[in-house]
């Protein structure tokens, strides 16, 4: 697949088979990552990936049960106003049951943190798509990025005091085999041309 193409077909996989990837195919997306621009070629991203089931469900039991002690009001973002009312429900499986999950950091204080990781997980959107792999974007550790709990819970399998959670990228099979890659309407993301 070209670049373009990967780029344009990319979408986000949320129902995941239980297969797991070869080792190779998780290792190409991760250095995909690595291999993203970062402020003055810093290198901080941290990548951690999970991929035992038990610790992904104790991951997921912990989010869900962090979240229900969250309250929302108007201001809430969306998305996490979504996953603070899901938790409460008690159905809320954070990362959609794939088998791998990446968990993205960076440097506390550094400028760049936000902006090097996304770089780091679109390349790697990018790259799980291209090898016919579902991926997805998650924030929730990132919301959660202050919470004890999570930071406790992480801290054993490499997360450092001075490392903030900028995000996360599930990967693994879509369960209907391939990727959905039906190309969405753009509605947004205007264009301004200045000649």
């Amino acid at each position: 697949m070209e670049a373009i193409e990967a780029i344009l077909t990319r979408r986000s996989t949320r129902k995941y088979s239980d297969k797991m990837p070869d080792r190779d195919l998780i290792e190409k997306v991760i250095e995909a990552g690595r291999y993203a621009p970062s402020g003055s070629n810093s290198q901080n991203t941290h990548f951690i990936v999970f991929n035992e089931k038990h610790i992904l469900t104790a991951m997921a039991d912990l989010v869900k049960e962090e979240f229900s002690k969250m309250e929302a009001d108007q201001d809430t973002y969306v998305s996490l106003k979504h996953s603070i009312s899901a938790s409460k429900q008690g159905d809320y499986v954070f990362h959609y049951n794939a088998p791998v999950f990446i968990v993205v950091a960076n440097k506390k204080g550094y400028g760049n943190a936000m902006a090097d990781s996304a770089c780091a997980l679109e390349n790697m959107m990018i790259a799980a798509n291209a090898l016919d792999l579902g991926s997805c974007w998650i924030n929730q550790l990132h919301w959660l990025e202050d919470n004890k709990a999570i930071r406790s819970f992480l801290r054993p399998y490499g997360l450092d005091d001075n490392e903030t959670i900028t995000g996360g990228l599930i990967l693994g099979y879509a369960d209907t085999g391939l990727p959905n890659r039906t190309p969405l309407e753009r509605k947004g993301n205007p264009i301004t041309w200045v000649e």
